[in-house]
């Protein structure tokens, strides 16, 4: 069984900052990439960044470029993502997952294991 655990969200104002964290834990995985998701109310989930497990290669949604940063420890098992010049637009619950077979996937069809989430709330 893999675990896939998030943390760090919460409430914060416009312009503000947030680094949520991923943990991942359980059996051995073959782990090509781990990507961030978010999900508004009424919306679909969307792509948010992801990061390619072995070399570092990074890639983001165009609405946080600039903003937002994906990073990995490879010895704790963990993904994060730094959330700087937040917007309301940015409320979301955000997904950790793991793609097993593509190290550039940004297609929610390409990943196979999924944390449960963590809610961001930006007010104006």
């Amino acid at each position: 069984q893999v675990q896939l655990v998030e943390s760090g969200g919460g409430l914060v104002q416009a312009g503000g900052s947030l680094r949520l964290v991923c943990a991942a834990s359980g059996r051995t995985f073959s782990r090509a990439a781990m990507g961030w998701f978010r999900q508004a109310p009424g919306k679909e989930r969307d792509f948010v960044a992801r990061i390619s497990w072995s070399s570092g290669s990074t890639s983001y949604a165009d609405s946080v470029k600039g903003r937002f940063t994906i990073s990995r420890d490879i010895a704790k098992n963990m993904v994060y993502l730094q959330m700087n010049s937040l917007k309301p637009e940015d409320t979301a619950v955000y997904y950790c997952a793991v793609s097993t077979s593509q190290v550039t996937a940004i297609r929610i069809s390409l990943y196979d294991y999924w944390g449960q989430g963590t809610q961001v709330t930006v007010s104006s």
